[in-house]
């Protein structure tokens, strides 16, 4: 399994950013996938779920509204939409797949929000 994040960077407070995550290793569209992210001295936390199929997805409140997940089973590649960026942001993000008991994440892509 390996899991390739991209397209961090900095962007100003309001802007936006998209996220992507390549998929190999695995059968990508069988398996529901998650980003995460992580800022100095805080717990790794959930940011957005979506299943296999991309019909059902899930976000943590202090992002709802504003991030979109979606996914291409065709190229094997999970996204994250991310508008409005806020000073709460900045982290770096990883994307990891939950398979056969084990979870697997990628080395993550890092946001830094500022003006």
């Amino acid at each position: 399994v390996q899991l390739v994040e991209s397209g961090g960077g900095l962007v100003q407070p309001g802007g936006s950013l998209r996220l992507s995550c390549a998929a190999s290793g695995f059968t990508f569209s069988s398996y529901g996938m998650s980003w995460f992210r992580q800022s100095p001295g805080k717990e790794r936390e959930l940011v957005a779920h979506i299943d296999s199929a991309g019909d059902y997805t899930h976000y943590e409140d202090s992002v709802k509204g504003r991030v979109t997940t979606s996914r291409d089973n065709a190229k094997n590649t999970l996204y994250l939409q991310m508008n409005s960026l806020k000073a709460e942001d900045p982290a770096v993000y990883y994307c990891k797949v939950w398979k056969e008991g084990m979870n697997y994440w990628g080395k993550g892509t890092l946001v830094t929000v500022s003006s």
